[in-house]
């Protein structure tokens, strides 16, 4: 089976660092699906203006590996990347085939926008540029599972870290409406899980802009805020 990409979708993270690790949990979060010429037809979304959320079937594209290699285990960032897991109970970017499954929210669909139908929408896990295969809405009484089994991710600590912004380094940014999804994304912790150095200072590309932060002690504070075309 041969597949081409639909769309793309255009987000504030040029680079993978910083990226959430999951769909919806920063859910301030945006992202722009423009689709390719040839799917540029405003009747492929008729209906679709009564679903909330929908699911993104798309390409790790930044994680290319020659056909027919992969590895049977990975080592999920989660668990200290030290603990061999099986890569079908992961969601490893390195997969076999390397697509990824997101359900984002949809916050405006515009039918004649000068990219043709767009589709807006918040809560997207992905990197500027992404490549997007398949778009299908969300189905509540099918797609929710609360009474869910799940596994090793049931015992993992997921707290969130207190971030400060110094006033004089959030001046620095003119888009005011990109603090807050900024603020969401460093309280997830960009860090792979197994750097716990006081002193490391970290950098994020994020919406333009290179982002110099350090953690500790459960407090992200960020050191500098820099224009990325500077």
């Amino acid at each position: 089976m041969e597949i081409s990409p639909i769309a793309h979708i255009h987000t504030d993270f040029p680079e993978k660092f910083g990226v959430p690790r999951q769909s919806g949990l920063a859910k301030e979060l945006r992202g722009k699906i423009v689709f390719e010429k040839e799917y540029r037809n405003p009747d492929a979304l008729r209906g679709l203006e009564g679903f909330s959320h929908i699911w993104l079937v798309w390409e790790f594209s930044a994680n290319r590996r020659t056909a027919g290699e992969w590895q049977p285990t990975v080592r999920p960032p989660r668990l200290g990347g030290n603990t061999h897991m099986g890569v079908f109970a992961t969601r490893s970017p390195f997969r076999p085939n390397p697509l990824g499954l997101s359900c984002v929210k949809i916050s405006s669909i515009e039918l004649d926008s000068p990219d043709g139908p767009v589709i807006n929408v918040t809560g997207a896990d992905l990197m500027d540029g992404t490549p997007i295969y398949d778009i299908k809405p969300y189905i509540r009484y099918a797609d929710a599972r609360p009474e869910a089994v799940c596994g090793y991710v049931d015992e993992l600590d997921e707290r969130a870290l207190k971030v400060v912004l110094p006033g004089e380094l959030a001046q620095r940014i003119k888009e005011r409406e990109v603090i807050p999804s900024l603020i969401e994304t460093l309280r997830l912790d960009p860090r792979p899980s197994y750097h716990s150095d006081p002193h490391r200072e970290y950098g994020m590309s994020f919406a333009g802009y290179n982002i110099r932060f350090t953690v500790v002690d459960g407090v992200l504070e960020v050191k500098d805020v820099s224009n990325s075309q500077n």
